[in-house]
């Protein structure tokens, strides 16, 4: 039986890096001053930040029926089923859209929805994940089963050095921002079990946000995964603007992380759909369990 893997935008995976990983990508749209945008297909992320920095009006929104649909029925042309791994449920509508949509009379059992909880290098991850448990001769059901069940296996941390586009973006107050930006705070932020984006923690420089996602990073392995030698979790690094920032930190992870299951550190882009909150500079780390089918 053939699988077909696709995914949104929200994974960070580029047009060109979807088709060396063998995964469809749905193009997430979002409008800047009143023109719609499409991630990776007419705008490039240093036209989207230069916009960003200029304060255009930025709003997001999740892919539309006919061009998940689309994804679904040129893949199904020459595979037996689909599992589409969507942006978290906890950020975006785009799960229960999607879940919704596979069980039309055309889909049924041959499109499988899972709802990762994940974004960026962890939506990522998974994507890589189904293709390999597909490789093995995992069905689309049993694959869908399996990263609901591996759902909470996760954790991102991203660093945020200005409070600039949480406030634009009514994640926190203009008083909250105010005062933040007069005491140089940087928020880091954690995508919790739940696949929501919540507060982890405050500091004041861009050291102890490194310091402050490696410290999250080893708390998660070391409690609920109970994996602190790293034998089955993968490390990755997200970035919004500044792959140099990006690959550094790799480096510094590489020595935190010794032992670590993927010798190579992940490092890949933030989408651009959770840039617009996050802005320049934003650095992320996350680790993510291996399904125990994939030992």
């Amino acid at each position: 039986m053939r699988i077909g893997v696709s995914t949104d935008s929200g994974s960070g995976i580029t047009q060109e890096e979807s088709k060396q990983l063998g995964v469809r990508v749905v193009p997430m749209p979002f409008r800047i001053d009143g023109q719609e945008y499409f991630e990776d297909i007419n705008i490039t992320r240093e036209e989207f930040f230069e916009k960003l920095k200029n304060d255009c009006d930025i709003s997001t929104s999740q892919p539309s029926m006919e061009d998940v649909m689309k994804v679904w029925d040129e893949l199904l042309e020459t595979c037996d089923q689909v599992v589409h791994i969507p942006l978290t449920s906890g950020l975006s509508g785009s799960t229960q859209t999607a879940i919704m949509l596979s069980h039309e009379d055309k889909y049924e059992g041959k499109v499988f929805v899972p709802d990762d909880k994940g974004v960026s290098i962890t939506q990522r991850q998974y994507c890589i994940f189904a293709k390999e448990l597909a490789a093995k001769g995992y069905d689309g059901q049993q694959i869908c089963d399996i990263i609901n069940r591996e759902s909470t296996s996760n954790q991102i941390y991203i660093g945020v050095d200005t409070l600039k586009y949480l406030k634009k973006g009514g994640r926190i107050t203009p008083m909250a921002a105010a005062i933040g930006t007069l005491l140089h705070i940087k928020p880091v932020l954690g995508i919790t079990n739940g696949g929501k984006l919540d507060s982890f923690t405050k500091v004041r420089t861009t050291k102890m946000v490194r310091e402050a996602i490696i410290k999250g990073l080893k708390a998660e392995l070391e409690g609920r995964l109970n994996d602190k030698d790293m034998n089955n979790c993968y490390v990755c690094v997200a970035y919004t603007d500044n792959p140099e920032q990006a690959e550094a930190f790799a480096e510094e992870l590489k020595t935190e992380f010794p032992d670590r299951l993927n010798l190579e550190i992940v490092v890949a882009p933030l989408s651009l759909l959770i840039s617009c909150h996050i802005g320049q500079n934003g650095l992320g780390g996350a680790v993510i369990e291996r399904p125990v089918e994939l030992k």
